[in-house]
């Protein structure tokens, strides 16, 4: 059975933005699915509160890919604390849906993200609720 996916899966798969890494990443997070073998790094340069530019890496399905490059595009040029926000729920409706078998990428997708803001505030030594905001839960960073 064929799945259907949106076109801006489509785009983001066949031409996924933000790929690549950044050697001197302010911070890095890295999260996987045993179950599925989809794995996912992120790199992000920060400057004065500032995510200016941000990087991925993902070995997995199209939707791992697509979901990371979205993910990312969602995040550049944005305050860390809104970055810190970012749902897999916001991913999936950016990328106009997704089969419910793959809504576990746009979860990799959220985790690594806020895995990498938590690696840049304690590589820095900065307070995690000040930096991130109140709301953000470390258990958030969890893979699946």
């Amino acid at each position: 059975m064929a799945m259907e996916y949106s076109e801006k899966v489509m785009e983001h798969f066949m031409n996924p933005k933000n790929v690549g890494e950044i050697k001197d990443a302010d911070g890095v997070g890295e999260v996987g699915n045993a179950k599925c073998g989809d794995i996912m790094k992120m790199y992000l340069k920060i400057e004065d509160g500032i995510i200016k530019d941000v990087k991925f890496k993902t070995f997995g399905c199209g939707s791992a890919i697509a979901t990371s490059s979205m993910a990312t595009e969602m995040i550049k040029n944005k305050p860390i604390k809104e970055a810190a926000k970012l749902t897999n729920k916001a991913v999936v409706e950016a990328l106009h849906g997704l089969p419910a078998v793959k809504i576990h990428c746009s979860v990799l997708a959220e985790q690594a993200i806020k895995k990498a803001l938590l690696n840049y505030c304690k590589k820095f030594n900065l307070n995690i609720k000040e930096t991130l905001g109140e709301n953000f839960k470390e258990e958030d960073c969890k893979t699946c």
